[in-house]
């Protein structure tokens, strides 16, 4: 059983940047077995799948919505993966988890995420 905690939201202002973390925490957990994900949700709206990152962190793929300004990082030594957020807009405003998956997909099917953290608060605003 994993438990994934992140960190890292706050208050931000339009233009700003912010750095999310995610920790995995949990016995028979083997970090390195999973592609680890980030994915917000904005108020009154769907899920956004925002970024993925291969075991290695050699390989990485992200949504066009954030490509470019966000990137995803991961440090297996910690068990941890993070989100670097530039150039933050008030449209960027979520709560944003990390998840993971066993594997990546192009397609985007939430049953096959298997861990979710409990979020953290982003809010973009002057």
């Amino acid at each position: 059983q994993v438990q994934l905690v992140e960190s890292g939201g706050g208050l931000v202002q339009p233009g700003g940047s912010l750095r999310l973390s995610c920790g995995a925490f949990g016995s028979g957990f083997t970090f390195t077995d999973y592609w680890m994900n980030w994915i917000r949700q904005a108020p009154g709206k769907g899920l956004e799948w925002l970024s993925s990152i291969d075991s290695t962190g050699g390989s990485t793929a992200y949504a066009a919505s954030v490509k470019g300004r966000f990137t995803i990082s991961r440090d297996n030594a910690k068990k941890t993966v993070y989100l670097q957020m530039n150039n933050l807009t008030p449209e960027d405003t979520a709560v944003y988890y990390c998840a993971t998956r066993d594997y990546y997909s192009d397609t985007i099917d939430w049953a096959d995420f298997d861990s979710w953290g409990q979020g953290t608060q982003v809010t973009v605003s002057s």
